[in-house]
């Protein structure tokens, strides 16, 4: 019963909602009470021979008038109660997305895609049924099982009725001897459904590698052992929730037998007659409703509990990004400061950056090449605020990035990865994702920025073209202009492309980056690459190795001294020289 206290929260504020619905079914409970007595008097009146027409149809109208006011009643609390549940699914829902959306690169890591799409459908749909069927069956059971044992003891025998009920203690004990085994074999069924969930997420994303390696069987395989744990798990919990309802028949079997044997002695002597006989055999009937609810409510509550102890678990985890009391909400502009004494990320020990200092003024190019693993992307994860501790700092315009609002921070990034996201609409809305009220003028420009244009007017819906689930319809190089051009779009005053011309040919490469140039003469961009190509022009170069700068200087400096950019330039050359010679022969 924790989960109503842990869930108290909700209930103070549906109050209302849940009151109606509380007085609905104590209503109902009343109603129920009123066929059993009218169908005993009807026995009693048939056996004496008293039976009219006149009589019979009031009484038939009368069951007919509550069986009308018990629908009434049931439409009210399936509204207020069960309606009341949707409210708790959607503010959980809510909350939960809210928190991923404040969570940094870490909890990303931490956690997988599948199993925070398991906490944030299957786990709250566990809790939203503790808010509704879990409510509605502890009242019902409560006010049914109160209201018949009351009428029983009122209206016929309250003997009878104290022997008839007396085995249901062992309900009870039964419940609370199984209650803590449910708790844990229902959080370990939500942990299986959690890992499946991340398995068919991997799978279904990475289809096309699977079948390139013919690993379809493997992975079948694989996917087979996920299912059979999830099975396993539920098979658990599932067995030691079955034990309720065959105990509970076991229990209103002892209970029949001694309604036979006493009640039947009661009519003999005459202490009931054999009508009231009848509404206790209803009445009883009616309580069989409660017994095995209480099966079903500690199924409820005990997988409620254990998704909401999985959700609470999430939302405890806290992001190393927090702003501080004042943060800043101007746009940065100005001149980028980047001073990096030491950074080692998280649970690492190995140092990533180490006395890494650059400075580049507003309207400049700066190119980060260097040796993969260098250090090139953590560079741009500080500078993103991916993480936030480090031995240095990082300024933008003589202000600390951290003392910025992180919406007014990172508004001011456009970020263009070499892995790009697309979402499932077309090119349009992709391109203008960060400007959504941007006009088709606006669009057009920035993807001919990008070298986009061409391509798209070649489709035949153009920018209706709908690019599919992660733009799968889309070419490689497509899908990092698209990006490009959605960046563009954003106007920002800091542009970062990171590898992001790795899938497009030199001279499309040549001409993204002149347009650029032209562009944004007053906007900062940092380009990091693997093809030096894409860093020539840029104002100022660094090579970064072991996490720090190796070398330094324009493309020209740069070829002047011995070194790997020199060497590494050379060598792309000379590829692209032969590449260019065996497509020419062939």
């Amino acid at each position: 019963m924790g989960i109503f206290s842990r869930l108290s929260w909700f209930f103070k504020h549906q109050w209302k909602q849940y009151l109606i619905g509380v007085i609905a079914l104590i209503l109902v409970a009343i109603c129920n009470v009123i066929p059993p007595r009218i169908v005993g008097n009807i026995v009693d009146t048939v056996s004496k021979r008293n039976m009219t027409i006149n009589y019979l149809v009031k009484n038939m109208s009368l069951l007919f008038v509550i069986a009308i006011i018990q629908y009434l009643l049931r439409f009210l609390w399936q509204k207020m109660i069960y309606g009341s549940s949707f409210v708790l699914e959607r503010d959980l829902r809510s909350k939960l997305f809210r928190h991923f959306m404040k969570m940094d690169t870490t909890f990303y890591q931490k956690w997988r895609t599948g199993d925070l799409m398991a906490h944030a459908t299957n786990d709250i749909d566990a809790v939203r049924d503790v808010a509704g069927p879990g409510i509605l069956t502890l009242a019902d059971s409560l006010i049914t099982g109160s209201s018949m044992i009351l009428a029983m003891g009122m209206l016929i025998d309250w003997k009878l009725t104290l022997m008839a009920v007396l085995p249901l203690i062992l309900l009870a004990v039964m419940a609370n001897v199984l209650g803590n085994k449910i708790h844990v074999a229902f959080r370990d069924s939500q942990a299986a459904f959690s890992s499946i969930n991340n398995k068919t997420q991997e799978s279904v994303v990475g289809i096309k590698v699977l079948k390139a390696l013919g690993q379809e069987k493997e992975d079948e395989a694989d996917f087979n052992n996920y299912v059979q744990e999830n099975i396993k798990a539920n098979k658990k919990s599932y067995r030691l929730d079955a034990m309720f309802d065959p105990l509970t028949t076991i229990i209103m079997g002892i209970s029949y037998i001694i309604i036979i044997i006493f009640g039947g002695l009661a009519v003999v002597h005459n202490n009931i007659t054999i009508g009231q006989l009848v509404s206790f055999i209803t009445y009883m009937a009616e309580l069989m409703w409660p017994m095995y609810a209480v099966g079903s409510l500690f199924n409820l509550l005990e997988r409620g509990s254990a998704s909401y102890d999985r959700i609470n678990e999430l939302l405890a985890e806290k992001s190393s990004l927090v702003e501080t009391k004042n943060a800043i909400k101007s746009v940065p502009s100005g001149t980028l400061d980047f001073k990096i004494d030491k950074f080692n990320y998280p649970d690492d020990p190995t140092t990533a950056l180490n006395n890494l200092h650059f400075k580049l003024d507003s309207g400049q190019t700066l190119g980060i090449v260097g040796p993969t693993g260098g250090g090139k992307s953590t560079i741009i994860s500080l500078l993103m605020r991916d993480f936030d501790h480090y031995r240095g700092s990082i300024n933008f315009g003589n202000i600390d990035i951290r003392k910025y609002a992180l919406d007014s921070y990172l508004n001011t990034i456009g970020y263009v990865p070499q892995t790009n996201f697309l979402f499932s609409t077309n090119i349009r809305d992709n391109i203008r994702f960060a400007r959504i009220d941007a006009s088709e003028e606006e669009v057009r420009n920035a993807s001919q920025i990008a070298d986009l244009d061409h391509d798209v007017k070649q489709m035949s819906e153009g920018y209706d073209t709908q690019v599919g689930e992660m733009g799968v319809s889309l070419s490689g190089g497509q899908k990092q202009r698209l990006s490009i051009a959605r960046a563009i779009l954003s106007d920002p005053k800091l542009l970062i492309l990171d590898d992001s011309l790795s899938a497009v040919d030199s001279r499309t490469e040549r001409n993204i980056e002149k347009r650029i140039s032209e562009n944004r003469q007053n906007g900062t961009t940092i380009i990091a690459a693997s093809r030096l190509s894409s860093v020539e022009n840029a104002d100022e170069i660094i090579v970064v190795d072991h996490g720090t700068i190796v070398e330094q200087g324009t493309h020209q400096e740069l070829l002047k001294k011995p070194g790997w950019y020199a060497e590494t330039f050379n060598l792309q050359v000379k590829n692209s020289e032969i590449e260019g010679r065996l497509n020419h022969e062939g």
